[in-house]
């Protein structure tokens, strides 16, 4: 299970994780990604699903589509959709989904290989995080698409100690991750012309305690739950 507590927690033991780069780390977790546990996604998908709207002949854009669930989820809706994301053992677990192979695409987030205005709707689930600096970030965003939609870990949750970390046998490893205030996603995206249409600010709620209980971390639940866990934000040009 993606790991949603304080580092202090004594269950999780007094042996640090590894600290791995962006590639190494979904290299290593590709092959568990969409079977391990995973509150924080079940979350997202909960509350991001709800915002969406019809997807049915839009164009969207997948930004770090990783195993390829947002995508798959707009393909199931009639839309007309792309993938792109920077692991390719991540992006052989997308082609095993019903996305054709030619729309899956792999690239830098800050250097997308799409042209100006090519989407309706550009989403980023998880994954801004990864990048130290935002200006080149956003303005690929503003320039490939007409509404952007980013959502990551609350600044809150990592200020409380939640790391983007995972278990293979029995060695944890945690990914690097880079904190951005709402501040500076404000900023950035002001700065290349989007406007912001919506926010939401997400708590794991009773629909995530099952996956607690069954990674035997009932124990955590209560504590995580009072913590701003996910920040949604659409912008639009």
């Amino acid at each position: 299970m993606q790991t949603v507590v304080s580092e202090k927690d004594p269950k999780l033991g007094s042996v640090r994780p590894e600290l791995v780069g962006i590639r190494d780390g979904y290299r290593l977790w590709s092959e568990q990604y969409d079977e391990a546990p995973n509150p924080l996604l079940a979350l997202e998908r909960r509350i991001i699903g709800s915002q969406l709207p019809g997807l049915r002949g839009t164009r969207f854009l997948d930004l770090a589509t990783g195993t390829g669930y947002w995508l798959d989820y707009a393909v199931a809706r009639g839309a007309r959709a792309f993938g792109i994301d920077l692991s390719s053992d991540m992006l052989n677990r997308a082609a095993q989904k019903r996305v054709d192979r030619r729309r899956l695409v792999l690239g830098d987030l800050s250097l997308l290989p799409f042209r100006d205005d090519g989407f309706d709707i550009a989403m980023c689930s998880m994954a801004v995080g990864y990048v130290a600096s935002l200006d080149a970030l956003f303005l690929e965003f503003a320039r490939v698409s007409q509404q952007v939609i980013v959502s990551d870990l609350h600044e809150c949750a990592i200020q409380a100690g939640w790391t983007r970390s995972f278990e293979i046998d029995g060695r944890r490893y945690e990914i690097e991750q880079f904190p951005h205030r709402t501040h500076d996603l404000d900023t950035a995206a002001e700065d290349c012309g989007l406007r912001r249409s919506w926010r939401s600010v997400s708590y794991l709620g009773e629909a995530e305690r099952e996956i607690f209980v069954r990674a035997g971390r009932e124990h955590a639940f209560a504590a995580a739950a009072r913590v701003p866990a996910i920040l949604s934000t659409c912008w639009t040009r």
